[in-house]
This record gives C-alpha cells, structure tokens and sequence, in this order.
C-alpha cells in the first residue's frame, strides 16, 4: 500500500511525535518527527527526502467539527493554514480511503500551536470549514508541493471539539519529538487544578494511538 500510494519509492512521513513516528515506520515508510516546530520538521523533511516517492503527514490531531469523536480517522481532502491551500494527490486520498474505513475526508488546518480550547476550535471551524487540526500538515504540504512530490494527510482524532485542553500539554513534547515529562509535572505543580483535564486527555490520547497503530498497519505493504 505504501509503495502503490507514492507513485513508487518509499514513503516520507511527517509526525509530530516519536510515539507516532515508531508507530508509523515500516517497510517503505520513513517517519520524522518535528517536535510541535514546523522549522525543525522542514529541515527534518529536507534532511531525509532523497528517495522519497510521496509525503504523507499521519499522527494525531484535535477535532474541530464537533461531530467526530475521538478515534475517528480523517482524511485530508486539502491542508489549509492561514488562508493558504494545498490540494492533497487524489489517486493517494482514494487508496488511503478504500484501505481505511470508514474515515472521513475533510480539510485539515495546520496550525503553528496546538488548539487548547473548545471557543477557538468552533472559531476555526466556522472561518475554514476544517475539520480537524494538527502542527505537521502544512508544513508536510508546504514541503511536498516545493518538492513536486504527491502529498496526503491521514489523521486520528485524540480530543474532541468541545473539549478543553490543560495548557500543561503544551509542555508535553521535545523538540525531537519525545515525551517531555518533566516539563508536565513543572506545569501541574503550578497549577494542580488542571490534573483532571490531564488525565482525561491522556486517555483520550491512549485511544487514538491504538487506532493510529491499526491504521498504521494497513498502510504497509
């Protein structure tokens, strides 16, 4: 599948963290994992594109329609970021479809931070029709487009719409991609209130990384 999806060679896979980039990687799929920076996963995309017959940006991502639910998997019909459009290769898009039911295609927003609250997720739904946001897919778009190489997006819903994150997630990640724990325990103990928050988004997390699992698995070849 990977292989057919790039029009041949190997696929260049952009994640946002090294949880998802282990997941990803396989046969024919090359992960790299830009921390939550879009400078730092372009030069990781440049770094590692010699080869590469596709981009495909895979993790993640906060919905913002309020119908998905946690776990749902959304495929990219376009990436939009600040009113910048990039089209998705859509002989990709159908395959990915046809081996992923039954994940809905819809517009993704790259953002340059993640969306905390459920006031800015309807905010950003109601001005670009998006309906889920991630940190890698513009970039990966971006990337894909200067490179002429075919791009697609697939990502797993891990909060919903109306949720409320704890800004102590925002401390979570490395700039390599790696679970910064210490930071989450220096944002917790500043503020023990959002501990319930965290929890519940932990779990919600641990949901969609199961289904980023399985559906990492019926990418490869």
């Amino acid at each position: 599948m990977a292989q057919d999806c790039t029009h041949g060679g190997w696929t260049l896979a952009a994640v946002g963290m090294l949880r998802e980039a282990r997941l990803v990687e396989g046969p024919n799929i090359k992960a790299v994992a830009g921390g939550g920076r879009s400078s730092l996963l372009l030069q990781r995309l440049q770094a590692a594109a010699d080869g590469a017959g596709g981009v495909l940006s895979i993790g993640l991502g906060g919905a913002l329609d309020p119908q998905l639910k946690v776990g749902d998997v959304v495929i990219a019909s376009e990436v939009i970021s600040d009113g910048v459009r990039w089209p998705v290769d859509e002989a990709w898009s159908d395959r990915l479809a046809a081996a992923l039911p039954p994940a809905r295609r819809a517009v993704l927003y790259g953002s340059e931070a993640m969306i905390l609250t459920g006031a800015h997720k309807e905010r950003l739904h109601g001005q670009t029709g998006a309906a889920l946001a991630d940190m890698e897919s513009h970039t990966a778009a971006e990337f894909a487009t200067q490179r002429g190489l075919p791009f697609a997006g697939v990502r797993v819903v891990s909060d919903s719409a109306s949720s409320d994150l704890p800004r102590a997630v925002t401390a979570g990640m490395k700039p390599n991609g790696g679970m910064n724990l210490i930071g989450v325990l220096a944002a917790l103990a500043a503020d023990p209130r959002q501990l319930p928050a965290l929890m519940r988004a932990g779990r919600e997390a641990e949901i969609a990384f199961r289904v980023l699992a399985d559906l990492a698995g019926k990418l490869r070849p």
